[in-house]
């Protein structure tokens, strides 16, 4: 992990002792909505601003349906919404069947307005997936852009059907400033850089969580350049929600709580740049917010070689999801 630049250090220490995001008061009425990763945190508290702002149905997509549960009377009891408004619906990341059954559910919706793709993993131990994967790798990645694809023509048919324009919202993250991600040289071309991740002998994990974050964000970029143009039915973003009180990191060591609990904000105030971008406007297609606006992602994004980088990781991830599920690509 490369260290933080004085500029990027000083704007991360501005954003979070400065600047609140504002308090989301878009109407959501008759529209739908998925959050995943939503049984706690960033993810439950923007489920619960998406019911307060008079959703007609906001799905809860989570691993454990007891804690879902208990999330869903939460926000029934805290919003006033009906007892229908909000469902739980099983989701594991870790796993690419239980992404593709999820998928197979969402076709059954009448429309799908927004999914925020919160659910995601920051662990400093290596650990493999069932796919064989690095388990970071597998749910930040390789899972979240499978679900991404799979809902796609759901999002589409709601544009087409409803006269609107639904939003895929991918939840990344600053720590992607952090990384110089030094895999990218350490592979050569002819080698898979995705997969190179998934060794365990090589894998650097204190900066594995950066660099699923960073790969997040390049293959956003890389997705809009060659298949969601301005102009396609459904907005695609990326949110850097800052960083905010929530489950996230709590394998990563005492002294992360402590930085969290002098830095961080309210997990409430984290999720509002979350239903922010589920409502953001063609000036966000594309692009990475930050604050509850459009900002600018890393250096090494925006280089010449960060493009060449960016290209490499799109085409692998793509030929990867097709190997998960044949034909994927022709949701476009």
């Amino acid at each position: 992990m490369s260290a933080a630049s004085p500029s990027v250090l000083l704007g991360f220490l501005y954003s979070q002792f400065f600047v609140k995001p504002p308090y989301p008061t878009h109407s959501w009425a008759g529209k739908t909505v998925i959050v995943t990763g939503s049984n706690v945190g960033l993810g439950l508290e923007a489920a619960r601003h998406f019911a307060r702002l008079g959703a007609q149905k906001v799905i809860l997509g989570v691993r454990n349906l007891e804690k879902g549960e208990t999330a869903r009377k939460s926000i029934i009891e805290t919003t006033g919404c009906s007892d229908e408004t909000v469902e739980v619906w099983q989701l594991d990341l870790s796993t690419y069947d239980s992404v593709k059954a999820f998928a197979k559910r969402v076709e059954g919706l009448q429309r799908l307005d927004a999914i925020v793709e919160n659910a995601g993993i920051a662990t400093d131990r290596f650990v493999a997936a069932e796919s064989g994967e690095e388990m970071t790798i597998a749910t930040n990645v390789i899972a979240t852009f499978l679900l991404a694809l799979l809902v796609l023509p759901k999002l589409k048919e709601t544009a087409h059907r409803f006269n609107t324009r639904p939003h895929l919202v991918i939840v990344s993250s600053e720590v992607h400033f952090l990384t110089d991600f030094p895999e990218r040289k350490a592979v050569g071309p002819s080698e898979n850089l995705l997969a190179s991740l998934s060794d365990k002998s090589k894998a650097r994990m204190h900066d594995r969580y950066n660099v699923s974050k960073l790969l997040e964000v390049l293959a956003c970029r890389q997705i809009v350049e060659d298949h969601m143009r301005p102009g396609y039915p459904v907005i695609l973003n990326f949110v850097n929600p800052g960083l905010c009180h929530s489950e996230l990191g709590r394998e990563m060591g005492f002294g992360f709580y402590l930085f969290k609990l002098a830095v961080a904000r309210t997990t409430e105030v984290g999720s509002r740049t979350l239903v922010h971008a589920a409502s953001a406007g063609e000036e966000s297609h594309g692009q990475y917010l930050s604050d509850a606006r459009v900002s600018e992602p890393a250096d090494l994004v925006k280089s010449e070689e960060g493009r060449e980088v960016q290209k490499r990781v799109w085409r692998e991830l793509s030929e990867r999801l097709e190997q998960i599920q044949p034909g994927i690509m022709g949701n476009f």
